[in-house]
């Protein structure tokens, strides 16, 4: 008699986000028996992703080089030739990460970065998902409090105002920002959706402020995870509480849609972190457990942190086995 074997659905995460937080959870969830997708912002304007966006008008690669990376199991050599970045002295290409040109030419080929990304990944053997948030470019708009605007990531943080809210539009005006294929599905049918680490105004809202995207994490069944940054940063959240980053997050969708926040409550050493090459942090971001609940979230509070190379950064492994614990308790 033969026996029935049965497949054994691995729990589908969503991971939402960019810049250099996004890669440390993805590249400790890769370990797990999880069916990961990365959800990726394509609103960076600066660096070797703008000038590449801006010459060939593409969605800006540098994040998406980065997940790609944190998910694949290339050798390291291999990872290694496509992360590297070009010397400042070699004028033409001074400052560009090899993968940035690399997924900016296969766009060209493919008329689609979304295509690239696809390609890429079975290229470098990735076990999940890549998807930018929208296939074309976007442009984050930033409204401060005192009514003025600012265009543009980069330009955000300059004058270190008071951010009210923020939004994005397509690079080509006539066009809404739309989600990229299978973004909108992915969110819906996911057991779990995880935001951040990362920049609040400019890495994780800018794709939340595309309506499908938005519409879709406030719709989906999913345990939402909130993952707060440890360090306030200029022009972006000075003087924020966990509970500010939460608060911003729900007036933005306008309904409370986090069902648990982590946060990390380790002491950063007394004089460790670099300011000089962390420029954009300011002081550890302080805690409102009472506020928090308020705004309907359960709080998962430890020791979160990893120092590294003078910097402050989230343990991927703390962070991925409190994620976990959260998603095999909820579907039990």
């Amino acid at each position: 008699m033969r026996m029935k074997t049965y497949r054994i659905r691995r729990p589908k995460v969503v991971v939402i986000g960019g810049g250099t937080g996004l890669p440390v959870i993805l590249n400790s969830l890769r370990n797990e028996s999880v069916d990961i997708t990365a959800v990726v912002t394509v609103a960076d304007d600066g660096g070797s992703s703008g000038e590449i966006r801006n010459s060939i008008s593409m969605a800006p690669p540098g994040d998406l080089r980065n997940v790609l990376v944190a998910m694949s199991d290339m050798p390291k050599l291999y990872s290694d030739i496509f992360q590297y970045r070009f010397k400042k002295e070699d004028n033409f290409l001074a400052n560009h990460a090899l993968g940035n040109l690399i997924i900016a030419a296969i766009a060209e080929m493919r008329g689609s970065t979304y295509d690239a990304v696809q390609l890429l990944s079975k290229m470098m053997h990735v076990d999940g998902h890549v998807y930018p948030s929208s296939d074309t470019p976007l442009v984050l708009h930033a409204v401060f409090k005192d009514g003025t605007e600012a265009v543009g990531e980069s330009k955000i943080a300059l004058d270190r105002k008071t951010i009210d809210h923020v939004f994005v539009r397509s690079q080509n005006p006539e066009e809404e920002p739309k989600a990229a294929r299978k973004v909108v599905s992915a969110i819906l049918e996911a057991d779990m959706i995880v935001l951040g680490p990362g920049s609040l105004f400019t890495s994780i809202l800018p794709n939340l402020m595309i309506s499908e995207i938005g519409e879709a994490v406030r719709k989906t069944q999913a345990e939402t995870v909130y993952i707060c940054n440890i360090m306030t940063q200029k022009g972006e959240t000075e003087h924020f509480t966990d509970a500010n980053h939460v608060q911003v997050l729900h007036e933005h969708l306008k309904e409370p849609f986090i069902d648990t926040v982590l946060v990390n409550t380790e002491r950063v050493p007394e004089g460790y972190m670099d300011f000089e090459i962390y420029d954009e942090y300011l002081v550890q971001v302080k805690h409102d457990f009472k506020a928090l609940r308020n705004e309907g979230c359960r709080v998962v509070s430890t020791d979160f942190l990893k120092l590294r190379d003078k910097g402050v950064f989230h343990d991927g492994d703390k962070v991925v086995e409190e994620l976990l614990t959260i998603l095999y308790g909820a579907k039990s």
